[in-house]
């Protein structure tokens, strides 16, 4: 893959040693779940990477690993997860050895995103800029640690970051917006009794539930002329009830759950208020089991904050594309008050699919930018 001129051959030689970690990154199993992730491993090999860093390797339990790299006094932060989903069924070859034919990269987070790992990786060997890494192992499953534990630490303040850069399936552009995420949890309380007899509102819990539900279900669709840079109404969905005892008998008792995704320019805990007393009676427990805040995180100044991360993107070169309905953990460093984007290779449409796989010019690509990044900052 040499070409005439010394750009491409250096874009090359980028892109082969890309590929390098990319085949070595997903030979190792970080599938979450079941998050079986220690120290070693895929560690020993970040570590063996990274000579000239200073690389703290941090266990936050149940297979949360974070490994944070530091090299000089850089301003800006790159932070990738390394962390799969599982693999299925459908997968015609084993999902751990790197394919590489047709302009394309295959294998279990070949996209999202060991691609970008990998780029990172091989711009870190390229030039001896300044640089800072932060790989994680939870952002796929329940229970993440890394991310807001690493917030918490002085090791986040004290190099002095301005920005923050999060690897995800962006398609090579820098996403300056998305949506928010929220699961909760009710449970309804009623009577057990005979069924043949004339029912109150509140005597049925599973009645108390559907009522509820219906009633949710049209406040998401008057949400429809909400809007955010593009992004329009509420993502709301139903994700499970259950209750009751048998046909013949009053339901004593359910339990709904429901998950959304707001807009950046929602409050997130007022829109929780409202749907808590949607219906009548309100529910007996109504608890939120789940919050990832949108990007940018605050409502009041999210217009200001994406205008920050434009500025961002534009004076580093990178192209802006549009925001995105899936959430990223871009959103836990705006929260603490970070210029952050997203910015990766691939497409989520092709994340979390068998045969998952990135494009070859898209990594090309991003290891040229992280690398034009690391020197441009320096």
């Amino acid at each position: 893959m040499i070409r005439d001129s010394g750009l491409g051959t250096r874009c090359s030689a980028l892109l082969d040693a890309t590929l390098a970690h990319l085949r070595a990154l997903v030979g190792f199993d970080t599938r979450n779940p079941p998050r079986v992730i220690g120290t070693g491993g895929i560690f020993d090999y970040l570590r063996a990477q990274l000579p000239g860093f200073d690389v703290r390797v941090t266990d936050h339990g149940a297979g949360a690993v974070s490994l944070y790299a530091l090299r000089g006094k850089p301003k800006l932060l790159f932070n990738v997860h390394l962390d799969t989903v599982p693999d299925s069924p459908q997968w015609t070859a084993s999902p751990f050895e790197l394919r590489v034919a047709d302009g394309r990269a295959v294998g279990l987070g070949a996209c999202d995103i060991k691609g970008a790992a990998a780029a990172l990786l091989a711009a870190a060997s390229t030039c001896d800029g300044d640089m800072a890494l932060l790989f994680t192992t939870d952002e796929e499953g329940a229970d993440p640690r890394c991310v807001s534990t690493f917030l918490g630490t002085a090791s986040c303040r004290v190099p002095g970051f301005e920005a923050v850069i999060v690897a995800e399936p962006t398609r090579c552009k820098a996403v300056l917006a998305h949506r928010g995420i929220q699961s909760v949890r009710m449970r309804f309380q009623g009577r057990a009794g005979h069924a043949s007899g004339e029912q109150k509102p509140t005597d049925s819990a599973l009645h108390q539930a559907v009522r509820w539900g219906a009633a949710a279900l049209d406040f998401a669709e008057q949400q429809a002329a909400e809007n955010f840079d593009g992004l329009h109404g509420l993502r709301f969905n139903l994700g499970r009830i259950e209750g009751g005892i048998k046909a013949n008998m009053i339901a004593p008792d359910a339990e709904l759950r429901f998950g959304m995704r707001p807009l950046p320019s929602v409050d997130m805990d007022v829109l929780l208020g409202r749907l808590r007393t949607l219906a009548e009676p309100v529910p007996a427990e109504f608890a939120e089991t789940f919050r990832g805040p949108p990007l940018p995180a605050d409502a009041a100044t999210a217009v200001a904050r994406q205008q920050d991360a434009r500025a961002l993107a534009g004076k580093l070169g990178v192209p802006v594309g549009g925001p995105v309905d899936f959430w990223t953990e871009a959103a836990l460093f705006s929260q603490a008050g970070f210029t952050t984007f997203v910015y990766g290779p691939g497409d989520i449409s092709q994340a979390h699919s068998a045969e998952e796989w990135v494009a070859l010019e898209q990594l090309e690509t991003v290891a040229t930018t992280y690398l034009r990044i690391v020197e441009k900052t320096r």
